[in-house]
């Protein structure tokens, strides 16, 4: 696999390739239509604001200074710091720009479809550029539908499968040919100046029409400027996607944010090779705005520069545009850098489970603007927790060992259980089916009371 940063790009006029590369006529390609930028999300009779956030001041370093070192999801925080939505909501919101897996279950190339499934893996950052407040820590047991068949075209559920360490399971079902899971273990730690937050666990996307099945991790978040400054997050490391029906491979790599560099910020580059390594497409952009694709059609080494090492140079073709963001909608520097989607993921829904994040009292209370009555009713959500628990210890059976495998032993998921990944070989809780029934029927009886 190609490193991302060890090629040069260069563009080749699109005539002179047809010579190199076909005598017929070109091949009709899925890219060739992602130059078109989309209008955004379908509009639907949804809300389109929030309450403005209020102008709440707390000092972060007079609560953080007794953190550095530790696991974040074990400290008690205020909401003054926290955004009106879960974690289980801000998972589901890297589905805002599930058109490019619509476009990518359409795709006979499987190089193709890598390009759109890299853009897709990309965008889930754009949100993150301007939301430095914390989402909410689900309770265990908490959950989050967004069903969505009608104008989105999927259904995706999400779970809190444990608290301690946070972990959430993830599944999405779109009728137009693709199919998302995910368990996602959220760990943070405070180093002192920055916040790093690292995302563990495999995500799997799989295509009903060619069985190709995709698998890659999430990169790791920084948060700086914790003690002076403005706060301010960068997405940083190498994401690789592996298509583990064909082998083709796509090795990202987001750079680290620097003042002094000439560079675009927040750059993401990357090569899509397939399975004798041979590179098929280079790809550019930034996890905030944009990525685009560019055909390769002739790889050569370059000289060796001063420090020795030796680059590809990539001849290619003119890029296509394969994602960019959307704008926000107006006003959101009031309501926490909302997008659109987001702003309706709070939004009250009749029949959903007595679980649902929509129906957590503290966030509510928080979204409406009483901070102070929200801090009381976490307070209260996470001291019935920590009673359920407790009891949940008291219960257990003989033979436990650590209260960590006592906890494992004793809190089984709802609508989610542990499995063998055979591509990874990590347990993981995948989806085992019931929900959309339950909904249907409007049976709830199996829930647990957790607010």
């Amino acid at each position: 696999m190609e490193d991302s940063t060890s090629f040069i790009t260069v563009i080749t006029e699109a005539k002179e390739d047809r010579c190199v590369l076909q005598a017929g006529p070109a091949a009709p390609s899925v890219l060739d239509g992602a130059s078109l930028v989309p209008k955004g999300p379908p509009k639907v009779k949804r809300r389109v604001r929030i309450p403005d956030k209020p102008n709440y001041s707390l000092n972060l370093w007079s609560i953080m200074k007794n953190c550095i070192g530790r696991e974040l999801s074990k400290i008690p925080m205020p909401v003054n710091f926290n955004e009106p939505l879960s974690m289980l909501q801000r998972l589901t919101e890297d589905l805002e720009y599930h058109h490019l897996l619509d476009k990518a279950a359409h795709c006979t190339s499987s190089v193709e479809q890598m390009c759109l499934v890299a853009a897709f893996s990309v965008s889930s950052y754009s949100t993150t550029v301007h939301r430095i407040a914390k989402p909410f820590n689900p309770m265990l047991g908490e959950t989050f539908e967004l069903d969505r068949l009608d104008d989105m075209g999927l259904r995706s559920l999400c779970e809190q499968v444990s608290h301690h360490p946070p972990s959430a399971a993830h599944y999405v079902f779109s009728k137009h040919g693709w199919s998302l899971w995910q368990e996602i273990t959220i760990s943070s730690k405070f180093r002192g100046k920055y916040l790093s937050i690292m995302p563990l666990g495999a995500i799997h996307l799989e295509f009903q029409a060619t069985g190709n099945h995709y698998v890659w991790r999430k990169s790791t978040s920084t948060v700086h400027n914790i003690i002076v400054g403005k706060l301010w997050i960068d997405q940083t490391g190498d994401i690789e996607i592996v298509n583990h029906k064909t082998q083709d491979r796509c090795q990202l790599k987001f750079l680290p944010y620097s003042y002094f560099s000439k560079d675009v910020a927040r750059k993401v580059t990357g090569v899509v090779s397939d399975s004798q390594g041979k590179a098929h497409y280079v790809l550019s952009g930034s996890w905030d705005e944009q990525m685009e694709c560019a055909k390769i059609v002739q790889s050569s080494p370059s000289s060796p520069s001063s420090d020795g090492k030796q680059k590809t140079v990539y001849q290619t073709l003119p890029a296509k545009l394969l994602w960019k963001k959307y704008p926000l909608p107006e006003n959101a520097e009031n309501m926490y850098y909302f997008s659109e989607l987001a702003l309706t993921l709070n939004e009250h829904e009749e029949g959903v489970a007595p679980t649902d994040s929509r129906l957590r009292p503290d966030q509510r209370l928080m979204e409406k603007g009483h901070w102070d009555e929200a801090n009381t009713e976490k307070q209260r959500l996470e001291e019935k927790q920590r009673l359920s628990r407790r009891r949940r210890l008291e219960a257990c059976s003989r033979g436990c060992g650590t209260e960590e495998e006592k906890e494992a032993d004793v809190y089984m998921p709802l609508w989610f259980e542990k499995r063998l990944d055979p591509l990874t070989g990590e347990t993981a809780c995948m989806y085992k089916g019931g929900y959309w029934e339950a909904k249907e029927r409007q049976d709830w009886h199996m829930c647990p009371n957790i607010f």
